[in-house]
């Protein structure tokens, strides 16, 4: 779906008017008409606002350009519901749900995320675990929370 689409189904979903929408995110009618019709996009300010109202993330709401990982974990963020939320509200794009809730990290350092991934991975090959350790390490390692 197109960023223009989505932003309509998500008003229509909701029952509001295009007038109606554009009181809750502090713009004119015109603009909300506009964005439904591809002819202009919310900036950046705005779309946090209409994330907040639809509580989707803007990453929903540009149609999915691209797939988000988390990067404490590095797990594909799919969904959002599987996006972390700050205390706010607000989406963070950056984080899973279960590495960052409520504005805190759930795992205290990099080896409390590894001692949890090497009890709960499967492990199909049988590997042993300082060879699971470094393999998952170096994964972490590559991502911005640990870097």
């Amino acid at each position: 779906m197109e960023p223009y689409e989505i932003l309509k189904t998500l008003r229509e979903k909701r029952g509001l008017t295009q007038e109606q929408l554009a009181e809750k995110v502090l713009v004119t009618r015109q603009a909300v008409s506009r964005w439904e019709t591809g002819e202009t996009q919310p900036n950046t300010d705005t779309l946090k606002l209409l994330s907040r109202e639809f509580d989707v993330s803007i990453n929903t709401l540009l149609g999915s350009p691209r797939t988000l990982y988390c990067q404490c974990c590095g797990m594909p963020l799919t969904e959002d519901g599987m996006i972390s939320k700050e205390p706010d509200g607000s989406f963070n794009e950056d984080y899973c749900t279960w590495c960052y809730a409520n504005g805190t990290f759930v795992y205290a350092s990099k080896e409390a995320l590894l001692d949890f991934l090497l009890q709960h991975a499967p492990n199909p090959d049988d590997q042993p675990e300082p060879q699971r350790r470094a393999l998952y390490d170096g994964y972490l390692s590559q991502l911005k929370h640990w870097r």
